[in-house]
């Protein structure tokens, strides 16, 4: 792998138009500062157990709850995300953060990747040439930063760890339904009180909910509907969604009605 340099130029291009990723203590503090959170959801058939030699397949195990759709067992990823358009909320006027110190594990790792199968790209980045040029940040693609390599370790851990609360949140809130992954997200934004209230319950006493749950897949492609009742899960159709409170984003155009 190439070396990466990296030096922040306050430039603030990485602080617009963003979905962050946060940890259950987080999203309180975040929803607590008055910024909006939203909860992604998507869904991998899971029908058999991969071999222990697959590292990628047991990553996303970890970061997944059990659950089926109709007659297909599946695991469901969800993530809590503070989600704004234009600059963040927290961003001051010189484009330096106003809660620094308070800020969340992922604007502390960035622009480390925290995922280990996503490939770090700096030309995927937002920051411009010139902070690719200075102080080295990755060698041989290992880390040389040890806040940073701490810090993805502890993001990693929460990430993991957390799963079954997530999974126990979507319940109290009444969520069950995701889009298939790689395909897009279902996109919920539940009251904002009572989203507040699950997160403090969950976090003052973490008991994960291993009650089994159905879910529904939303997607906006014949295909993906037609093949995922043919191995016995429940679907339904972007356009036929009614309740405001989540929405499909897709990352294909849709195919629906045209065969």
């Amino acid at each position: 792998m190439d070396d990466i340099n990296f030096a922040c130029t306050t430039c603030g291009q990485c602080c617009h138009d963003l979905r962050l990723p946060l940890t259950i203590a987080e999203s309180i503090d975040w929803l607590k500062r008055g910024g909006q959170l939203e909860i992604l959801c998507e869904a991998i058939p899971w029908p058999v157990e991969p071999e222990a030699s697959n590292v990628q397949a047991a990553y996303k195990r970890a970061r997944s709850s059990a659950v089926l759709s109709g007659t297909l067992p599946v695991r469901v990823s969800v993530i809590l995300t503070a989600a704004f358009a234009g600059a963040c909320p927290n961003l001051r006027a010189d484009m330096l953060c106003g809660i620094y110190d308070e800020r969340p594990l992922v604007c502390r790792i960035y622009p480390a990747e925290i995922n280990p199968f996503v490939p770090w790209v700096p030309e995927n980045k937002a920051c411009p040439p010139e902070a690719w040029q200075t102080t080295p940040l990755q060698q041989q693609g290992v880390l040389v930063d040890a806040t940073i390599y701490q810090l993805v370790q502890q993001s990693r851990l929460a990430s993991q760890s957390e799963t079954p609360l997530r999974m126990r949140i979507c319940r109290e809130l009444g969520l069950d339904h995701a889009a298939l992954a790689n395909e897009g997200f279902v996109i919920h934004t539940p009251d904002r009180e009572a989203l507040l209230a699950a997160l403090e319950r969950c976090h003052a006493s973490p008991l994960p909910d291993d009650e089994p749950t159905q879910w529904t897949f939303v997607s906006n492609r014949s295909t993906t509907m037609e093949t995922l009742a043919s191995v016995g899960a429940v679907a339904c159709p972007d356009q036929s969604i009614t309740d405001k409170t989540f929405r499909y984003h897709g990352f294909f155009p849709s195919s629906l009605g045209n065969g």
